[in-house]
């Protein structure tokens, strides 16, 4: 639907904002359009991710994106989207029923943002990554969309292990592994019923889930082929890493959550544009208290001291970078399933 015209210059900008990368795609975004210039930004509190997201932080982050996204499709438009972040105050520890945001559409003239003709052809890549070294002239322009904010990790080996060490965390607790589990969609039909979240498909995994290799019981068994396979499938991802680039932000507050989200996507983009594959990398930085340990290396290893609150500079996102093919675009919900009533 991205690129089509619906006659309202609201609805043509969010159909490129749905297809911003968000925490296991889940799409948390709701629309509420007010008068005829405002979009009233909701969460779903339905789609938040309370284990290895307690404080819905990565789901800020996803909202940060699908704003910046908002913003440049309106431009290409020729309206300047004027965007007050939390309008009703942060809410913290959690989300609540509070706007995440209020966008309202002004008609001036507006300059396309070289990186809008990325956003279709955007992907998070979870291949394996070909042994090329990534320069750093290549990794230029896509530090060069955070500035200060965005840096490349010195010690390549030292981060490998560390988010090895967090992957492991997450997917042998039982209460983190569940949530992603429960999320995954196997199969074309399961993923065209609820185009969300871990989306697992094709021709070799259709064959797996009608032989019972593949199924959600089977994942959850710690003991199982499947939950082994997971585990080896994602450490080969990570030890196939080429470079790490890291993104901070200076406080932690709801709206430098959201302004990572924009240095995030701008990041992804250009990327994109360069035809680095770019993956990010979330257990280490996740903040469930077994996780402690690789928050705290992970920081360090980018340079900074372990954040204690939210007023301290803290990572914001750990992205594995390289060269691989692009994969098909991950599913999204219709846009009209995304916009509520006034």
């Amino acid at each position: 639907m991205a690129g089509e015209s619906f006659g309202d210059p609201r609805l043509d900008a969010l159909a490129y904002a749905v297809l911003a990368p968000s925490a296991h795609n889940r799409q948390p975004w709701l629309f509420r359009l007010d008068g005829d210039t405002r979009i009233t930004v909701l969460p779903d509190l339905d789609r938040l991710l309370p284990q290895t997201d307690p404080y819905n932080r990565q789901i800020v982050v996803s909202f940060g994106a699908m704003l910046e996204l908002l913003r440049m499709a309106a431009a290409s438009r020729g309206y300047h989207a004027d965007t007050v972040p939390f309008p009703d105050g942060e809410p913290y520890p959690t989300l609540d029923a509070r706007p995440v945001a209020i966008v309202n559409l002004t008609k001036q003239t507006a300059a396309t943002d070289p990186l809008m003709y990325a956003i279709l052809k955007r992907r998070t890549n979870r291949a394996v990554f070909a042994k090329r070294d990534v320069e750093r002239a290549a990794l230029a322009p896509v530090l060069a969309e955070a500035g200060d904010r965005a840096g490349v990790m010195p010690d390549t080996a030292a981060v490998k292990a560390v988010c090895r060490h967090g992957w492991d965390i997450e997917a042998r607790l039982a209460r983190t592994h569940a949530e992603s589990v429960a999320l995954t969609r196997i199969g074309a039909r399961e993923v065209a019923a609820r185009p969300d979240g871990i989306s697992l498909y094709g021709p070799g995994m259709e064959a797996l889930s009608a032989l019972g290799m593949v199924s959600r019981e089977a994942m959850m068994d710690k003991d199982s082929q499947a939950h082994a396979q997971t585990i080896d499938f994602y450490n080969g991802l990570i030890d196939s890493a080429q470079r790490f680039v890291w993104l901070r932000s200076d406080t932690d507050s709801r709206a430098a959550q959201l302004s990572a989200g924009r240095d995030w996507v701008r990041m992804q983009l250009a990327a994109t544009q360069t035809g680095l594959a770019f993956h990010p990398l979330s257990q280490a930085l996740q903040e469930f208290p077994e996780m402690a340990a690789p928050f705290a290396a992970i920081h360090r290893l980018a340079g900074l001291d372990v954040p204690i609150d939210r007023s301290a500079t803290r990572l914001q996102g750990v992205f594995r970078l390289g060269y691989a093919d692009a994969p098909r675009p991950s599913p999204r919900w219709p846009l009209t399933s995304r916009i509520i009533a006034a």
